[in-house]
Formats: C-alpha cells, sequence, structure tokens
C-alpha cells in the first residue's frame, strides 16, 4: 500500500501519516523532512531537480505513506501511489492546531528533522511564509483545488479519501489496516521517517 496524505499546512497531515504507519507497519515519509535543510535551505525552490530525485528514491519503495503538498514532484510520488488521503479540516481547526503546533515548538526549542537543526523561532511568525500565515491565506485554494481533485472519492482509478475530523480519520486508518490484513499483507513496525541522502 502507497498512500499519498494532502491537506493544507496544519490540516493534521503528518499526524494522520502517522498513524498510517503504525497501523499498516509501512515507513513514513515527510516531504517536509526531505525539504528543508540545515539552516532552513529549502531544496524544491534552490535545487528542484535535486528535491524531485530524493522524492523519486523515497516513492520508489514497494509500501510507504507520504504526507506533504509539493506539487513540482507530483510526478515522483503521485504515480506510484495506490491511494490518497485528502485532509479536509474546516478552518477554524486547521487555523487552531496549526498555531498551537508553532507555540509548542517554540517553547520546547525541539528539532523540527533529525539533522537539520531547524526550530521554531517565535520571530518568524509575521512572515508571509510561516505556517501560521500559510495556513490561512492558502485554506481557501487548496480546498478548492482537492475537492475537485478527489470528490468523487476516485483519482486517476485510485481510491481517494475525505478526512474531515479525527473520528473519520481513526475510522480510515482502521478501515485501511483491516483491508491490509484481508489482503493478507503483512503487518511490520514502521521504519520510521526514510531520509534521502544527496546524489554523488
Amino acid at each position: 500500500m502507497r498512500l499519498v496524505v494532502v491537506g493544507t499546512s496544519g490540516s493534521g497531515k503528518t499526524t494522520m501519516a502517522r498513524a498510517l504507519s503504525g497501523a499498516l507497519g509501512i515507513p513514513q515519509i515527510e516531504l517536509d523532512a526531505i525539504n528543508w535543510q540545515p539552516g532552513w535551505y529549502d531544496l524544491a525552490t534552490h535545487e528542484p531537480q535535486e528535491f524531485i530525485r530524493r522524492v523519486a528514491v523515497a516513492a520508489a519503495g514497494e509500501a510507504w505513506v507520504m504526507d506533504g503538498n509539493y506539487t513540482k514532484a507530483r510526478e515522483a510520488h503521485w504515480t506510484r501511489a495506490t491511494g490518497f488521503v485528502w485532509m479536509d479540516t474546516p478552518r477554524r481547526v486547521v487555523m487552531r492546531q496549526v498555531i498551537w503546533r508553532s507555540f509548542s515548538r517554540a517553547v520546547t526549542k525541539r528539532e523540527l528533522w533529525p539533522g537539520s537543526g531547524n526550530k521554531e523561532l517565535f520571530r518568524k511568525w509575521l512572515e508571509k511564509e510561516h505556517p501560521i500565515r500559510w495556513a490561512w491565506d492558502t485554506w481557501a485554494t487548496n480546498r478548492a483545488r482537492y475537492s475537485a481533485m478527489f470528490s468523487t472519492g476516485v483519482f486517476e482509478g485510485r481510491p481517494a479519501y475525505r478526512v474531515s475530523n479525527a473520528r473519520q480519520a481513526k475510522r480510515l486508518v482502521a478501515r485501511l489496516a483491516a483491508e491490509q490484513a484481508l489482503a493478507g499483507l503483512p503487518i511490520r513496525p514502521p521504519a520510521g521517517i526514510l531520509s534521502i541522502a544527496p546524489s554523488e
């Protein structure tokens, strides 16, 4: 099973991907972890071909759940996906989640992605690219785009699941785990977030 989880910033993509990874026993691949290099170097912007290459390497695996939007890398992983999960979280919930996430990260000063050294800083909250502003500014656009793609429940012949709240998320995780069990696929301990090395 290879699942792509999308939705606006703060919609719960990574949390959903983590739950699916644990229930299905497949690796979680966070596109932000591939993109954001030490010093907040934005690989997708400055080295797009290298970013796409790393996403393609990650997507070459036989099973995974990958969360993130990054439309420029879509051909590298969407073509490999067996299904899609759209986190259609209401705007008020998105804003509550993204503000709390940013606050807790800034207070704890924890590293966001292992080896990156990148941490949340309060002084960056007003910047246009910060997740709080990004979530507010892009929520409607993202919702319209994904609604057009996934509203029928099928995208290019593959299932597309819409998740709007925590109850639906739990049900979908249980459903996909049951489907995997019925198909006789082994459930292995998740390998964690995959790290993709630079090309030689």
